[in-house]
């Protein structure tokens, strides 16, 4: 248990780290979206095969993944659409349109997109033996730190405190620790079939948050290159994987 809210600590550190570089500094809206599309690529090799293919191969089957994929997307589309109503839709926009929603719907938003994300770390501490997944760990913290640049920089311009700001990484760091926990909790004695679909269902949930949330910023700042940087990205997670 404590490993697993350590590695989630740590993980979700890069938020911390980027919401400071955004505070002190101005950062180039072009290096910012090919940062993310480094994250993007590097999280979707992580989901392909560090999830879906440890739960394919934990379950013989496709039923199971299927069922888990699903269940994720809809979980994490019904919850990004309710928090879009009371109006955290523009949590991470860099313009400052966080200013025309709710407070308390951008704070759940934003944990709400990092809570899959930390809860497969301390899925991956079971599956893999009590070590964590270097490739896993690595992606999300690299996803985080851009995230973190792009939703400080819009809530600074719309008027939120550094103080308050940080408060709010800060809290989100906390609560990934807690997810962390609870996804090494869900796997710890349960069946190879449950396995495989709460890792199946992490995936579909990291899957649709990156089509919703990540990877339009990172090709509204990064244009062309986007594509490049997230191959890049795709492969370097694949490296990490294949010598870990």
């Amino acid at each position: 248990m404590l490993a697993a809210l350590g590695w989630g600590l740590l993980a979700s550190s890069s938020l911390i780290l980027g919401a400071v570089l955004a505070v002190r500094v101005k950062v180039n809206r072009l290096i910012l979206g090919l940062v993310m599309a480094f994250g993007a690529g590097v999280l979707i090799s992580a989901v392909a095969f560090e999830l879906v293919q440890e739960a394919f191969e934990t379950s013989h089957g496709l039923t199971h993944v299927a069922v888990g994929l699903f269940a994720g997307c809809a979980t994490y589309s019904l919850g990004d659409a309710a928090l879009d109503r009371m109006g955290g839709h523009e949590r991470k926009r860099m313009d400052g349109s966080q200013a025309s929603g709710s407070g308390l719907a951008i704070v759940l938003g934003v944990v709400l997109d990092g809570i899959p994300e930390s809860a497969v770390l301390g899925l991956t501490l079971i599956e893999g033996g009590g070590g964590i997944s270097v490739a896993m760990l690595a992606a999300v913290f690299l996803s985080n730190f851009p995230e973190a640049v792009a939703g400080t920089t819009g809530l600074v311009q719309a008027g939120w405190r550094a103080s308050r700001v940080l408060g709010l990484w800060l809290a989100v760091v906390a609560v990934s620790g807690l997810a962390a926990i609870s996804g090494y909790g869900l796997l710890e004695g349960a069946s190879t079939r449950t396995v495989a679909f709460v890792l199946a269902f992490a995936a579909g949930a990291i899957l649709t948050m990156l089509a919703d949330t990540m990877m339009p910023e990172a090709f509204e700042h990064g244009g062309k290159w986007v594509g490049v940087l997230t191959t890049l990205g795709f492969a370097t997670a694949f490296a990490i994987g294949a010598v870990d």
